[in-house]
């Protein structure tokens, strides 16, 4: 029965397909699919809970109001963070909250270890219904995150936590994949640096 039931569930296409008819049911079923996950992406990105549930809610509105642009043939996950992506930066942009360190002030490290990187954001993981483990790797890690500049914290979200493919992250950022791999890069420098200035600054404390 549990294998016939999943064999029948609707694809993303076929529930936009619904709802550009008139179902409202199929776009409460969309947002019930994405809802912790966006939500979680947002949680991520902004760090700020009153801006997450603006941006969560204005991305649905969107959503909601833009069934007569729907592409079937256009995969629905990116293009929803698409939508959530650049609302977070506009809600950010308005906050002026604009961080003075660009690209090309990042000093390439060399030999950064992109798993070990991703070792210590696998603490870091936040939902809706639970926060992330309260110890304190996780809590370092958040604050590093948290402070990155708005660009290098968008594609460190997207590749690391939203396991977003470069070409994706491309279409969602409107950027080329090759800026996709230097800024990716340029971003993981960036955490290494500020995590071990993080731990030296508390081992002196």
């Amino acid at each position: 029965m549990k294998k016939k039931a999943v064999a029948d569930r609707p694809s993303d296409a076929e529930l936009l397909e619904r709802y550009k008819e008139g179902d409202e049911d199929a776009f409460q079923e969309i947002v019930s699919r994405y809802k912790n996950p966006l939500y979680a992406f947002l949680r991520r990105f902004l760090n700020q809970q009153d801006l997450v549930e603006d941006v969560f809610q204005e991305t649905f509105l969107q959503l909601y109001a833009s069934k007569d642009k729907f592409d079937p043939s256009r995969p629905l996950h990116p293009w929803l963070f698409t939508i959530a992506a650049n609302k977070a930066k506009d809600a950010l942009r308005k906050q002026q909250r604009t961080s003075s360190l660009g690209l090309g002030a990042i000093a390439d490290s060399g030999g950064v270890s992109v798993d070990d990187v991703v070792n210590l954001l696998d603490s870091y993981d936040l939902t809706p219904d639970a926060e992330a483990t309260k110890d304190e790797t996780a809590q370092r890690v958040r604050e590093v995150v948290s402070k990155m500049p708005e660009n290098l914290r968008g594609i460190l979200i997207l590749a690391y936590f939203e396991q977003f493919s470069y070409k994706q992250m491309a279409e969602i950022l409107s950027i080329p994949i090759g800026t996709v791999k230097s800024r990716l890069h340029t971003a993981v420098v960036h955490f290494t640096k500020r995590w071990k200035e993080l731990n030296r600054s508390s081992k002196r404390q």
